[in-house]
């Protein structure tokens, strides 16, 4: 810090607040510090009694709190996202578009390990709206070594940290399962459950079929559907061990790749993922129909998006893969799946 006279002070850094006081209206900082006074805050600054104040002395070698939130922004930024205003020294990351978020957790963490800087993101795999907020950074102190920031620049380049997926995923099939379906011994809740959370995503039903436990059958429906371009295929139904659940069985004979049958959900755990090329089959157990929250859930806006689910990824929903069927549904402001 070095104290000067205020008359002489323009173009210079105050390293603290300076409040202002009038009596029955206003109590709070006329001016905060990081603020870079102008020739028309001299005189402001002496009717509030300073004729002298501390500045920053800023060399070549530091860099003050707003450029360095804007380089930690440069790490974040991508197609699809803007930043907000700059607001002591914090710089927010905002969704352009709906679409999947993304987040590089291993880039986060080279940035967040470094000291005197700071990245916080929502959780990545998880659903945006255009407008919403996806992350906020800023340095620690009001103002840092240049190395340190080219040192984080240098470790954390390349693709950067966030990123949105657009819904682009359209046209899917549903085929329902099950004797007492096709038989029309009750009444089909599932289907309009599932037509309802796709159509979140700007999805459409090209197809429905009404599948009995004969895997013939399901085989053949899936055939088709896949036959007039369906993008995504859910089998709703016959996914248990009873002898009669016989959906995992067709969905394996219509596949390529099986990613998982089984998943350490909660709604969800006998939840089934295959594809035939590149177009995913889905197997969607009893519980979708009824639980406010389950791993389609998880699952599908991913899907919806086109982005790679590994096996590997579904094993490590197991910690947080507990819905706690709350009363009141704050998904996806809870612990769920994450």
């Amino acid at each position: 810090m070095k104290l000067i006279k205020t008359e002489n002070a323009v173009g210079q850094m105050l390293c603290h607040d300076i409040t202002q006081i009038i009596p029955g209206v206003k109590k709070g900082p006329a001016f905060r510090k990081g603020h870079i006074i102008k020739e028309e805050d001299v005189p402001v600054l002496l009717s509030l009694g300073k004729d002298n104040i501390y500045i920053w002395e800023v060399d070549e070698n530091t860099i003050h709190e707003n450029d360095a939130a804007e380089i930690l922004y440069s790490l974040c930024k991508n197609t699809n996202i803007h930043h907000g205003e700059i607001k002591e020294g914090k710089i927010e990351a905002v969704a352009d578009i709906d679409g999947l978020l993304k987040v590089d957790t291993k880039k986060l963490n080279i940035v967040n390990s470094q000291g005197d800087m700071m990245i916080a993101t929502r959780h990545g795999n998880f659903p945006v709206k255009a407008g919403d907020i996806l992350a906020g950074m800023r340095i620690i102190p009001l103002i840092i070594e240049r190395s340190k920031m080219e040192k984080v620049k240098r470790e954390a380049s390349g693709e950067p940290i966030l990123k949105i997926m657009p819904f682009i995923l359209k046209k899917v099939g549903i085929i329902t399962t099950g004797n007492e379906i096709f038989y029309n011994r009750i009444e089909d809740k599932f289907t309009p459950v599932v037509k309802s959370k796709i159509e979140e995503y700007g999805g459409e039903i090209i197809a429905h079929k009404i599948s009995s436990d004969d895997p013939e059958m399901t085989i053949n429906f899936i055939k088709e559907i896949l036959d007039i371009g369906a993008e995504m295929i859910l089998c709703t139904g016959g996914m248990s061990v009873d002898p009669d659940d016989r959906t995992p069985y067709a969905i394996k004979k219509s596949s390529d790749k099986i990613i998982s049958y089984g998943a350490p959900v909660l709604p969800g755990a006998m939840f089934m993922l295959a594809y035939k090329n590149d177009v995913p089959i889905v197997g969607l157990p009893g519980c979708v129909m009824y639980a406010k929250r389950t791993i389609f859930d998880l699952i599908l806006p991913r899907l919806m998006a086109k982005d790679t689910i590994t096996r590997e990824e579904i094993n490590n929903f197991g910690e947080g893969g507990l819905c706690l069927n709350c009363q009141v549904c704050t998904f996806p402001n809870c612990g769920f799946g994450k």
